[in-house]
This record gives structure tokens, C-alpha cells and sequence, in this order.
């Protein structure tokens, strides 16, 4: 009875964890010689046979007949006696076989034997699940939200197994409801314990790469090589893109009629901005279109620092500079240099102009830092600008800006 009813809760395992019977019996068997080796010292001569699929098992216990008085191991050896109760017949020097009941082990080797199984199956489970999601390292993954959590959503797929991901790992316009079905990538598996925790990200530069191949065919294909992506989660984004067919123009490709291709992707982004250029191994042509929408005058490249100077017209440096800084640091990023916004030396002098920095002692440094930030630096560059544009570009107040331009207008007046 003790024999059916453990086996029958190992087909329950089974049944439950899909386990293949080749691997279940192996786990069997194994849980048996340990509870084999703790009851008798060894499981060296013990035969077990298992079949899970009718729920039959048998434990024979294989020991050679000695003369009576001359048993030194009990587990290995019988004597004549005791042979000779099993079997009228047997001779000194034969091998006695003998069935082992496993209530002969004792209740609490039992129960021992399920906790066993049961640490095993999780094991085998745990391993199997981390393997596979390690082959899914950089991979879209869907999963559904199943809780909301104040620094992280966990979610769950249709295996029902679970992963998390982190807050710094979603979109800054994320927000998540029980039962929502989310994108991201598998960014990592690690291991907590015996139990993988499986990372999902959606500010990945690997996940808008992804994107691009499962919402452009040519970039699938491999027509089209995605070189290099860098991005401000939920703000910003510039893909490089190349191709080797000078029939395939590798920007329109990805952008689409009216931007029909890559609209499907800023919505998965939260309408993330993204900027598509071309490729190149010209390093000034490569950083003129990485700054893209400003239109640069000329570029002074200092190829072993790694550093650029690229001089604009006043009213471009904010182009190229971007909101808070955004296009210039993406633009960096994209190309690997260090670059320098300046202002073109012929732009300078056209007319008479003050540096912000002059008027520190009128205007409050934090203020002047705040032109500074959309490249506006001297006077004259702050008077071209509209209020209305101003105000949407910096943090600084109407009535703050209009101040400022009054200060400068006496002093250019003068």
C-alpha cells in the first residue's frame, strides 16, 4: 500500500510538471538510493525498478550466503540460516535476492523520500527554466501584468512563469493595470538562491533594436544593418542604419511612407522621438547627421581624443544642443565623440555682442545658466529668440524672461 500510494503521488508530479518520463525516473531512482544509503550504509547492491506510468515499483536487496558466524557486513552478506528461511535451497557462495518493502524503511524515511522528491522536481524545474530563459537573452518577450508593486511590476506568461521588471527598466510613461499584456526583452537571468529571477526591460537599447526587426522586413531580411542604437528612454532615440544594396535607401526604409513603418514603434515607446540617420565611416559626415535637425557650418575632429568642435550659426545651437540637452548627448553617444558646440567665429562678427556672464551682477547666474543649457550665451543670441518659445524651452517664467531682455537691450542700447 505504502509502495502505490508514493507512487502514485510521483505520477502526480508528472502529470503536473510535464516532466519526460526518462528524466522522472531518473529523479526516482535517485531520491530511493539516498533513503537506500541512510537505512543501510550503501546502495551499492540494491536493484530498483520503477515504472511510473503504471505506478509499480520494486526494491531487491542483493546479498551473498556466508557460513553461519561469519556475516561481517549485514548489509552485503547473509548467513546460511537466514538464506535457508528464504529459500530451502541456497548454498554458501550464492547471491540471495530479497524484495524491500518500503515501510521497511520506516514512516519518516518516507516522508523524507516525498520532501525529497519534491526538493528534487523543483530543482530539475528550476534549472530547466533558467536554461531556457538564458537562450532568451535579448529576445521580445509578452507577459502579463500580474501585480503592481511601488518599485516593480511582476508578471507571468502563459507557462505561468514569472518575471519582474524593475522600475528603472520601464519607460518613464509606463503605467500598468492587472492583466495588461506588456512588450520588454529579456534582459537577464539571475539566480536568487535555486530560483531564477527572470528580468524584463523596455529601456533597453537591445529592445527598439528588436523593434525595428519585427516591424521592418528589411531590417529581418538583413538588408538593412541596424549599427548602432542609443537612447533617453520614453524621450529620445537615434538608430544608425546601413545597407549593402545601393538600391535600398536604409532611412526611408525604416521610417515608411509618412513614417507609417516606425509609427507602431514610437506608440510601443510611449511616443518616444526617434531620429533615423545614415550610417557612415566618415566621422564629420557621421556626427552632421547624428546632430541632425541643426545644419552645421564646419566640424574640427580630434580623432585620437575622441573629441569634436562643431561650429553653427547662433540660431542652430539650440538645434543642435535639443531640449535639455538631449540631441547633443545622443548625438555623443551615437558617434563616440565628445562634442563641443560652437558658435561660428564669422557669426560672431557680425555685430557687436555681450556674453551672458557679463550681466551676473543684473541677472541671477541660475537664469543665465538656463539660456546656457539651449546654447543661448550672449545677448544678442537671447534677443533673437520669441518669448512665447522661451518660455517653453527653459524653466524660467514669462515675466522672468521679459526682465532679462529689457536688462539687455539698455545695456546693447548704451
Amino acid at each position: 500500500m505504502e509502495n502505490i500510494a508514493l507512487i502514485e503521488s510521483f505520477s502526480e508530479f508528472k502529470d503536473d510538471k510535464l516532466i519526460d518520463r526518462v528524466t522522472l525516473m531518473a529523479i526516482l531512482e535517485d531520491v530511493f538510493r539516498n533513503a537506500l544509503k541512510k537505512k543501510y550504509g550503501s546502495d551499492d547492491n540494491f536493484d530498483i525498478i520503477i515504472n511510473p506510468d503504471k505506478g509499480d515499483m520494486e526494491i531487491w536487496r542483493n546479498r551473498v550466503v556466508v557460513a553461519d558466524g561469519e556475516v561481517e557486513d549485514e548489509n552485503s552478506e547473509i548467513s546460511l540460516s537466514e538464506a535457508q528461511k528464504i529459500e530451502p535451497d541456497f548454498e554458501v557462495g550464492e547471491e540471495v535476492s530479497e524484495e524491500v518493502k518500503l515501510i521497511q524503511l520506516g514512516r519518516r524515511a518516507i516522508l523524507a523520500l516525498r520532501q525529497n522528491l519534491i526538493s528534487k522536481i523543483h530543482e530539475h524545474d528550476n534549472t530547466n527554466l533558467y536554461k531556457q530563459f538564458k537562450d532568451l537573452i535579448g529576445e521580445i518577450y509578452s507577459a502579463e501584468v500580474h501585480h503592481v508593486r511601488p518599485k516593480a511590476v511582476i508578471l507571468v506568461d502563459d507557462e505561468g512563469n514569472e518575471m519582474v521588471m524593475p522600475k528603472e527598466k520601464q519607460i518613464p510613461s509606463d503605467f500598468f493595470r492587472k492583466g495588461d499584456t506588456v512588450r520588454g526583452i529579456i534582459e537577464n537571468v539571475e539566480l536568487k538562491g535555486n530560483k531564477p529571477q527572470i528580468i524584463m526591460s523596455r529601456t533597453s537599447e537591445k529592445f527598439l533594436e528588436k523593434l525595428f526587426e519585427q516591424e521592418i522586413p528589411e531590417v529581418a531580411d538583413g538588408l538593412i544593418t541596424i549599427k548602432k542604437v542609443v537612447r533617453i528612454p520614453g524621450e529620445k532615440a537615434k538608430v544608425a542604419v546601413d545597407s549593402y544594396d545601393d538600391r535600398i535607401d536604409p532611412v526611408g526604409a525604416c521610417v515608411g511612407m509618412k513614417g507609417s513603418r516606425i509609427h507602431g514603434i514610437v506608440r510601443e515607446l510611449g511616443n518616444e522621438n526617434i531620429d533615423v540617420i545614415n550610417y557612415t565611416n566618415n566621422i564629420q559626415l557621421y556626427i552632421t547627421r547624428s546632430l541632425s535637425p541643426a545644419k552645421i557650418n564646419m566640424i574640427k575632429v580630434d580623432e585620437e581624443a575622441k573629441k569634436a568642435s562643431v561650429y553653427l550659426d547662433v540660431e542652430e545651437v539650440s538645434r543642435a544642443i535639443g531640449r535639455g540637452g538631449q540631441n547633443i548627448k545622443l548625438a555623443g553617444m551615437l558617434t563616440g565623440y565628445e562634442l563641443d558646440v560652437m558658435r561660428d567665429v564669422a557669426d560672431l562678427s557680425v555685430e557687436d555682442d555681450v556674453e551672458l556672464k557679463e550681466f551676473k551682477d543684473e541677472i541671477e547666474s541660475w537664469v543665465i545658466d538656463e539660456f546656457a543649457k539651449i546654447g543661448l550665451d550672449t545677448a544678442r543670441s537671447v534677443l533673437k529668440q520669441d518669448v512665447g518659445d522661451l518660455v517653453r524651452r527653459t524653466d524660467l517664467e514669462e515675466e522672468t524672461i521679459l526682465d532679462v531682455m529689457r536688462i539687455l537691450k539698455e545695456e546693447l542700447e548704451d
